[in-house]
């Protein structure tokens, strides 16, 4: 599976207490983020169905 990157602008305040609990959880800032999308991701699923994606035959 490809990484990919993506940029968003975030409040100062929410941008530091990520910082702190991502230190408090023993996490990179960026780790914190992935676990927080994990989690949306599976509580969306548990109440919708799996998301079903295509393959696209182009690296996007």
């Amino acid at each position: 599976m490809a990484i990919k990157s993506i940029s968003f602008r975030l409040e100062e305040n929410l941008l530091k207490k990520l910082h702190y609990i991502a230190d408090y959880e023993g996490r990179s800032a960026n780790s914190q983020v992935m676990v927080l999308i994990r989690d949306a991701i599976d509580d969306f699923e548990g109440k919708h169905g799996a998301i079903e994606l295509e393959e696209k035959k182009n690296n996007d």
